[in-house]
């Protein structure tokens, strides 16, 4: 419900409207702002709710309408506190909250983010409005075996569509949302790597949801995957910046995140290799942190470099070279991860193409015949892939070819 406000001073900030979106393990909260605003953000029990408090802030015309509640928000509440405006989430299931701030992009001005995020296997209450039945995502596929892979298995991909929910990303002049054209990507790319023989990918999400950064990495590991590749579109406030660009982890990045993996050990799961830092001592737990994420590394590296030189062939690369960020999307420390930015979307000439489906496609396909250069080159053990290689191996020795070397079957 909407709340009235008596006359008052003019306020240093007026909250314009409030927004609410629900993947499937969290929930986004969104206040639209008329500037920017300092804010206290609280848990409180019995009931379980997240008080946030916004100094000197009231709402724009005295009134803004409340969402209703879904995921993790079962209802939200406004009043005053004091001089400051007091926004009360009522939780549906156990959550833990996060908020932070958004500066202006685009048609979007000033924004406070609340989001929260389901603890391991946790799941919200079910709160069905139209809104959540119409907005329901896809559920995460499981892993299928190719029906001729015997006793290896297929390669497996995560492909992570760029934002999604209330969180649009960068916007093009004409209106095109980073949010809709990385999922086209994504589900082109996904379809394109499913007809690779011995190859299957998987979406972090299939829908217009919000997903938490670490949750899509989290999927990833959940499926086992060999490999994982984020979409997105990029953007810059000169528009006639453009062309593509391949990101993979920096070292800073890397330090920060092996920092907080051995701080939070106990609590991480296994590392994909089966290895358990929980019951290790720190030094032996951080060199077994530093081998797998050193050899995550130099993989994303050789494989990102693959994608760039497809990418080239079909337009501008913003420049030659793989470059490198601290991404959180990219922390994973035992799955090789990049980053592809498909364009610039802030660019009308390249807004136009990311919109066209068959430039969607050949962004795809050009993704595609990178990673699957690396991973003929670079098999990993038990694979189909690496059955095939082998048997083209000893193919070519019976032959008598004079070779012992199997370059990338085609």
């Amino acid at each position: 419900c909407g709340l009235l406000f008596s006359a008052h001073a003019a306020p240093a900030v007026t909250v314009k409207d409030v927004r609410l979106w629900a993947g499937p393990d969290a929930t986004r909260v969104v206040f639209d702002l008329s500037g920017p605003a300092r804010h206290t953000l609280s848990t409180l029990h019995n009931p379980e709710r997240v008080v946030v408090d916004v100094a000197a802030a009231r709402f724009a015309n005295g009134n803004v309408a409340m969402p209703a509640g879904q995921g993790f928000a079962k209802q939200l509440r406004a009043g005053l506190q004091g001089q400051d405006l007091r926004l009360v989430i009522d939780l549906a299931g156990p959550a833990t909250p996060r908020s932070f701030m958004v500066e202006p992009q685009g048609d979007l001005g000033h924004r406070l983010v609340v989001d929260l995020v389901g603890a391991a296997g946790a799941a919200p209450a079910r709160v069905t409005t139209a809104a959540t039945k119409a907005a329901a995502p896809v559920a995460m596929p499981t892993v299928v075996k190719s029906a001729s892979a015997g006793d290896a298995r297929d390669i497996i991909v995560a492909i992570d569509a760029g934002h999604g929910g209330n969180d649009p990303g960068a916007i093009g002049r004409t209106g095109a949302r980073e949010k809709d054209v990385t999922l086209a990507i994504a589900r082109r790319l996904k379809e394109r790597i499913d007809k690779e023989p011995g190859m299957r990918a998987v979406l972090t999400r299939d829908g217009d949801y919000f997903l938490a950064h670490r949750l899509r990495i989290k999927r990833a590991r959940d499926q086992q995957a060999d490999m994982f590749i984020s979409i997105h579109a990029d953007s810059y406030n000169d528009r006639s910046v453009a062309g593509s660009s391949v990101y993979t982890l920096s070292a800073r990045g890397a330090s920060d995140e092996a920092a907080r993996w051995l701080a939070e050990r106990e609590n991480a799961a296994d590392l994909l290799g089966g290895v358990s830092l929980e019951d290790k001592g720190d030094v032996l737990a951080s060199v077994l942190l530093d081998l797998s994420q050193g050899a995550s590394m130099s993989a994303s590296l050789v494989a990102a470099d693959k994608v760039m030189d497809q990418l080239y062939r079909i337009g501008n690369v913003t420049r030659r070279g793989v470059k490198q960020a601290g991404f959180l999307v990219l922390k994973s420390p035992d799955i090789p991860s990049m980053l592809v930015e498909t364009a610039f979307i802030s660019n009308p000439a390249e807004e136009a193409r990311l919109k066209n489906p068959g430039h969607q496609q050949r962004l795809a396909e050009a993704i595609h015949a990178g990673v699957r250069s690396y991973f003929y080159d670079n098999p990993p053990p038990g694979t189909r892939i690496a059955q095939l290689r082998k048997e083209r191996g000893n193919r070519v020795a019976a032959a008598g070819s004079g070779s012992e070397t199997v370059g990338t079957l085609q």
